[in-house]
C-alpha cells in the first residue's frame, strides 16, 4: 500500500502544479483579450468623440444662424433640437438592430482573434 502511495503523491504534485499552470494560463489569455477588446475600443471612439465636437459645434452656429433667420435665437435652438429628435427617431426605430448586431459582431471577432 505505501509503494503506490510513493507513486501517487508525485503525480497528485503534479496535477495541483498544472491545476495553477492551467488557471494563470487562462488569467493571462483573459487579460490580453480584454486589453486588445479595451484598445480597440478607445482608438476607434477618439475620432467618434472628435467628430462629436464638430457636430455639436456645427448645430450651435446652425441654431443661432436660424434663430438670427427666424427672428428670435431661441427659434434655432428649437428646430435644431427638432431635428435631431426626428434623426434619433429614425435611428430607434429602423436602425436599432443593425447597429446592435454590427457592434456585437465586432466584440466578438476582436475577442476570438
Amino acid at each position: 500500500m505505501e509503494k503506490k502511495l510513493i507513486y501517487f503523491e508525485p503525480l497528485l504534485g503534479r496535477a495541483e502544479e498544472y491545476g495553477k499552470t492551467s488557471f494563470e494560463l487562462f488569467k493571462l489569455k483573459a487579460l490580453y483579450k480584454s486589453s486588445g477588446l479595451l484598445s480597440s475600443m478607445i482608438s476607434k471612439s477618439l475620432p467618434v468623440l472628435i467628430f462629436s465636437i464638430a457636430i455639436v459645434l456645427l448645430s450651435i452656429g446652425t441654431a443661432f444662424w436660424l434663430g438670427d433667420l427666424l427672428g428670435k435665437i431661441y427659434y434655432g435652438f428649437f428646430c435644431v433640437a427638432a431635428l435631431y429628435i426626428i434623426i434619433g427617431a429614425i435611428f430607434y426605430f429602423f436602425m436599432y438592430k443593425r447597429i446592435q448586431t454590427v457592434v456585437q459582431n465586432l466584440i466578438v471577432c476582436k475577442m476570438l482573434n
